[in-house]
């Protein structure tokens, strides 16, 4: 079976070059350039000689993942208020790799993410934390990643939406929780749960929310957290997934955007940095990744390539993860030499996922077997659950589905199949 990957010699030859300017970040990046370039160099020597190819660490992955459902070492106090982000972390990740759970253990985690569910509405962080507009987006995409509609009904949409409406700014903008941080996270979570779970929102709930996002994005063409700061992976994909969600996103100015993401790419690493001069890092796969995905969506046929795929390398990206980012005890991992996480677990695998689907075909790096299962990337959930999900909120009214038109686009996706 062949390998397609990049040639070494392509690889040396995108070696950044400092021109006798050495800063603290030109010698961090020489350093992961190099620890990374030595990987590519040992798995191209066992291709060449074994005939070896890139795999997914499936079974790895999996025990890490459904051992993390019941256990946590102490080292985990510091995400005593991230309980429900555990959980979807976890969930998506297993609902990616296509593991099943029995009901039982899928009643067991329903009952917890209930437990955090607050009197006044929304969810906390943990069993009665105050509720939290990041924590309501983690436990309801977290019921959803289960696939069991009978259990969404935990999930009190009332008082979730009399919280939402109480995060809502006079300037079109959202608070995380009761005094807490304004930023473009919050606004996305108020919008993602809104729509999800089709809450009886008043009309004006998202007034002005639409023009207070379009300040967010910067002179480099990304999104920053609030109006003034810098560009950044994380909330660009927030700020652009919300403009689709409201219906605005021929607003957002796409040709410097997709410049700015374009440059996020690495050339020898074949992953995503956060932000300009930063290092790559495996969660940004999805950040990034998936904006590209959200852009195609927005003006069919104009940002993506004659074959249909995205506009950044998506075998190079695939490289990055399979050959870089796991763990030889299972989980993904941000950059080599790093520890491993259930975020990056998450979010690297959402990337491979969106590497994998395009518009066009689906690419597949090394082993047929490395195939994930396909994303709806404005919620970074798998179609499936979606659509289950979508079934269960709007059935009694599918005129009022706003994210139908969300899954259509990986549905597309079927069109042909490469493995490379």
């Amino acid at each position: 079976m062949g390998y397609l990957g990049r040639p070494i010699t392509d690889l040396e030859a995108s070696i950044s070059h400092h021109n006798g300017n050495i800063t603290t970040t030109y010698d961090e990046q020489d350093e992961v350039e190099e620890q990374i370039l030595e990987l590519y160099k040992i798995f191209s020597e066992k291709h060449a000689k074994y005939g070896t190819i890139p795999l997914l660490s499936k079974e790895r992955h999996s025990t890490y993942l459904r051992r993390g459902l019941y256990k946590f070492s102490s080292n985990f106090e510091a995400l005593d208020c991230s309980q429900p982000w555990l959980c979807y972390w976890i969930l998506h990740a297993m609902s990616m790799l296509d593991l099943k759970l029995s009901h039982e253990e899928k009643s067991h985690i329903t009952g917890f993410l209930a437990s955090c569910q607050s009197p006044d509405g929304g969810f906390g962080g943990g069993p009665k934390q105050m509720p939290h507009l990041a924590a309501s987006y983690a436990a309801v995409n977290a019921c959803i990643s289960l696939e069991s509609p009978e259990l969404l009904s935990m999930i009190n949409r009332e008082r979730l939406l009399e919280f939402v409406v109480n995060m809502k700014m006079s300037d079109g903008s959202f608070r995380m929780h009761r005094g807490g941080e304004i930023d473009v996270r919050a606004v996305y979570c108020a919008v993602v749960v809104t729509k999800l779970t089709n809450l009886s929102a008043p009309p004006n709930l998202f007034e002005k929310t639409a023009e207070w996002v379009l300040k967010c994005q910067t002179y480099e063409g990304g999104f920053g957290g609030y109006p003034g700061m810098e560009a950044h992976g994380g909330y660009t994909f927030c700020a652009v997934a919300t403009l689709i969600l409201l219906g605005h996103e021929k607003l957002m100015n796409f040709n410097t955007l997709i410049k700015w993401l374009s440059f996020r790419q690495l050339s020898l690493e074949g992953g995503f940095s956060g932000r300009t001069n930063k290092l790559v890092d495996g969660c940004y796969s999805f950040w990034q990744g998936a904006s590209f995905a959200l852009i195609s969506q927005c003006m069919p046929g104009e940002f993506v390539t004659e074959e249909g795929n995205w506009l950044f390398h998506q075998i190079a990206l695939q490289e990055y993860i399979l050959i870089c980012c796991q763990h030889s005890l299972g989980g993904l991992v941000d950059k080599p030499g790093k520890p491993r996480d259930f975020y990056h677990t998450c979010y690297t695998l959402s990337g491979l996922s969106i590497a994998q689907h395009s518009q066009g075909s689906k690419t597949v790096l090394g082993s047929p077997s490395n195939l994930l299962r396909p994303l709806v990337p404005v919620f970074n959930l798998t179609v499936e659950a979606v659509s289950k999900a979508q079934n269960y909120f709007y059935s009694t009214d599918p005129t009022l589905n706003t994210a139908a038109s969300m899954v259509t686009v990986v549905e597309e996706d079927n069109t042909e199949f490469k493995s490379q």
